[in-house]
């Protein structure tokens, strides 16, 4: 029985400290008593005013959440990714410079034009490129060269619709876009490679190439970039950055 009047007891302590700081006279101390010693049942029946107080002093945090909108606090869902800070930092930082230029003998191996092929009147260009664009590219190349040890280049950036219209003519393994359906276009897209002993690498069937590519679409997700790797005709080397009324669908 003692146990039952200690837990009873222990129960109603905030209620006996909250009516201690809202009076403080001998009344309201007595009716905190009569609830140690007679239960919470009993004390909220008698003294409604007084529990309904104690109420609102607990639910007050979550009242104020509501009144506000309903905005998270802390969102501990599990598909909330915390953005990468570094990423953030480079965005937020000096405006990066495109890499120099490869001399135009590294893209037209045989090895390139399997993968690319006219890969030769290609623009690589990076001036012809939307600026935010470019910017977020040269992110993830620099974040691939000191995260993962791949060095990338630019195999093609701005396409004109005349050479859109051209690659499509050569069948839908090549493209299966026409003119002015693509962001290369806008100078919103890129397809690019990885730079090995003075080579440009490509060839999917390399398991060290296919890796980076894994790596640099991750990367440039992060970015916000959407990756040629999770489409249904894969492009792994493309990227692009979608903005709305450029296209009318998405398209590469």
């Amino acid at each position: 029985m003692a146990t039952l009047w200690l837990a009873v007891s222990n129960a109603c302590m905030p209620v006996f400290r909250f009516s201690q700081r809202i009076s403080g006279n001998f009344s309201t101390i007595l009716l905190a008593s009569k609830c140690r010693f007679f239960g919470i049942g009993k004390f909220v029946a008698t003294n409604p005013g007084l529990s309904a107080a104690a109420l609102m002093v607990i639910l007050a945090p979550s009242l104020i959440v509501v009144v506000m909108g309903g905005a998270t606090v802390f969102d501990f869902a599990d598909d909330g990714a915390l953005p990468d800070r570094q990423i953030v930092r480079l965005l937020e930082g000096e405006q990066l410079a495109p890499p120099p230029a490869l001399p135009p003998e590294v893209f037209t191996t045989r090895e390139v034009e399997m993968v690319r092929p006219d890969i030769a009147h290609a623009s690589r260009n990076w001036k012809q490129l939307d600026q935010e664009f470019t910017q977020r590219l040269l992110i993830v190349f620099k974040l691939m060269k000191e995260r993962h040890g791949y060095e990338m280049v630019l195999i093609e950036g701005y396409r004109s619709p005349e050479r859109q219209a051209q690659l499509q003519a050569q069948g839908s393994h090549v493209t299966q876009v026409g003119a002015n359906m693509s962001y290369h276009q806008h100078g919103l897209a890129a397809d690019s490679a990885f730079y090995r002993d003075g080579k440009v690498v490509i060839s999917e069937r390399d398991p060290w190439v296919m890796r980076g590519y894994e790596l640099y679409g991750q990367i440039a997700e992060q970015l916000g970039l959407t990756w040629g790797g999770g489409w249904k005709m894969q492009d792994y080397g493309h990227v692009e950055l979608r903005r709305k009324g450029v296209l009318g669908h998405p398209a590469r």
